[in-house]
Parts: C-alpha cells; sequence; structure tokens
C-alpha cells in the first residue's frame, strides 16, 4: 500500500519496537524465579486467556482446511520459541538474544525459498549471506566454538521462518484470529507442564511476585498485544513498513542490557550491522538495480 505515513502509524511502530525490545530484560527477570519450561508455559497460558473472547468468536473458523496450518503456526511460530528463548538466556544476555532475533527476516526467505518455492532475486540471496556473517560473528566465541544459547535462538527463528510462511497459506483469517487460535492449540500442553511442575519452590524465591509480573506483563504486551498492533499496521500500510520494526528491537534490547550492566563489545556492533544490511537489502528487491523514477512501497 502507498500513501503518506500517518502520525500514528510511527506511534505504533515505536510502541512495537519498545515492546519487543523490552521483551528480553522481562524474560531475564522471570528466570529470577521460574525455570525457563515455567516462563515459556505462563506466557502461553497468559497469553491465550488474554484471547479467550477472541478464541470463542472464531473458534468456528477453525476446520480441515486450516488445521493443520494453525498447528504448525502454533507450535513453530509461538510454542516450541517461547521456551527456547528463556533457555538462551540462562547462556547468553537479553541484549544478545534480542539481536540474534533479527535473523527471523532471513531465515523467513531461506525457508520460502527452500520449502516453500518463493522465487528469489540476487539481492535477497546477498541479504541472506550478509546476515548469516553477522550471526556467525554474534555466535563465535572463539577457538571455532560458537554459544550454545545464541544457537537456541537461532533455532528459534528458524522454526518462526516456517510459521511465518505457513501464515500465507491461511485464508479467511486475519492475523489476529491466526494469533487466538495458535494459542489455543498450544495451551492445553502448556497447562498440563505448569500443573506438573514444582511451583511451590517458587514462592521460596525473592521476589516471585515482581517476577510473575514480568512474564504477566511479556504475555499481555509482548504476545497478545503487540501481535495485534502488528497486523493492524500491516493492514494499514505495508508489510515492507511494518517490518522495519526489526532494525529497533535489538537497539531497545541493547540499551536495556546496558542498564543491566551486560557485557556490550564493538564486535557485537559490527556484527548487529552486518545483519541490519542483511535484513535491509532482503527488504528492498531493487538493491542492485539503477533506479528509474521513484520505486513505490511494496
Amino acid at each position: 500500500m502507498t500513501g503518506k505515513r500517518k502520525i500514528w502509524h510511527w506511534v505504533v511502530l515505536a510502541a512495537l519496537s519498545i515492546i519487543w525490545g523490552t521483551s528480553y530484560i522481562l524474560m531475564k527477570e522471570g528466570l529470577k524465579s521460574f525455570s525457563p519450561m515455567q516462563v515459556g508455559s505462563l506466557r502461553i497460558v497468559i497469553t491465550f486467556i488474554c484471547l479467550l473472547p477472541v478464541i470463542i468468536h472464531n473458534f468456528h473458523r477453525l476446520n480441515k482446511g486450516n488445521l493443520s496450518s494453525i498447528i504448525i503456526i502454533g507450535f513453530l511460530g509461538s510454542g516450541i520459541p517461547a521456551f527456547l528463548f528463556p533457555m538462551a538466556e540462562t547462556k547468553i544476555s537479553s541484549s544478545l538474544a534480542g539481536m540474534l532475533n533479527t535473523l527471523s527476516p532471513v531465515f523467513t526467505l531461506i525457508i520460502g525459498i527452500l520449502v516453500y518455492k518463493r522465487k528469489s532475486i540476487k539481492s535477497q540471496i546477498a541479504g541472506v549471506f550478509l546476515g548469516l556473517l553477522g550471526a556467525a560473528g554474534l555466535l563465535y566465541t572463539g577457538s571455532f566454538s560458537f554459544s550454545t544459547g545464541g544457537l537456541l535462538v537461532v533455532l528459534a527463528t528458524l522454526l518462526s521462518g516456517f510459521s511465518s510462511n505457513e501464515v500465507s497459506k491461511v485464508k479467511g483469517m486475519n492475523g489476529l484470529q491466526i494469533t487466538s487460535l495458535s494459542f489455543m492449540i498450544i495451551s492445553p500442553f502448556a497447562i498440563i507442564y505448569l500443573l506438573s511442575s514444582n511451583l511451590q519452590t517458587v514462592a521460596g524465591t525473592d521476589h516471585w511476585i515482581r517476577n510473575l509480573g514480568c512474564i504477566a506483563i511479556l504475555a499481555v504486551m509482548g504476545s497478545a498485544t503487540a501481535n495485534a498492533m502488528y497486523y493492524l499496521l500491516i493492514r494499514d500500510t505495508s508489510p515492507v513498513f511494518a517490518s522495519t520494526v526489526t532494525y529497533f528491537i535489538p537497539i531497545v534490547a541493547t540499551m536495556w542490557g546496558i542498564a543491566d550492566n551486560e557485557h556490550f563489545s564493538t564486535s557485537m556492533l559490527i556484527s548487529i550491522f552486518i545483519i541490519f544490511m542483511g535484513v535491509y537489502i532482503i527488504n528492498r528487491p531493487n538493491f542492485f538495480k539503477k533506479k528509474e523514477g521513484k520505486i513505490p512501497d511494496e
């Protein structure tokens, strides 16, 4: 969609950057009282409760034609990553997790080409190469070894790539409806795990209520509200404009990390810049072509 950007478009973009950029430090706080599996389960269950009115209103839209896609989107896009990110943050900083999450558009393109048979162009291939190169720089720990925590985030973004491509196959539902029904699918597993986990030990940790509040904010704002805002932005502008949130999330995550005394080096700055360049090129199909007049927004 073309047209002049409205003030509220930029306000929503800024809000998304702050919400999703803050999610990594919220996970870190939640981990002070809860295990990574508990953090992931609580995030899913609380999000499910928030989206319950939408689920009830749109349950009839679930049918044999879209059930398999909703299952894929639920488990690969929201379910498994909800556990991988807190697991990763027991090994790496929240700011590094935010930086590595910028790989999502890179893997979305790779999976689209290899699995969903989408067409690609030279600029996109170059963007993928730069993105992976930057990620390798962030993951490299010396002596040809890589951070296991960072690899968990890479796996989460890889799974997200499958989910993002699968969304386009779902017909007759908007983004919020897809999100709500996908959380309905995965929530029983999270509920069963929570009931079987030892939640009594949580009460013995300091500030556990505060840390539970951080997880609740993560679920309500980072999963339910932010997804609705993101789909609204796509509908009223374009996927290209909405995807620019990818550039700002790691900036917010890094700022929170620095405020929490996390390590930040020049090499990390260089690596994230390389990823930014890769994502930018992926979103600019005519990057290597000579501009002939103004290229409209996609």
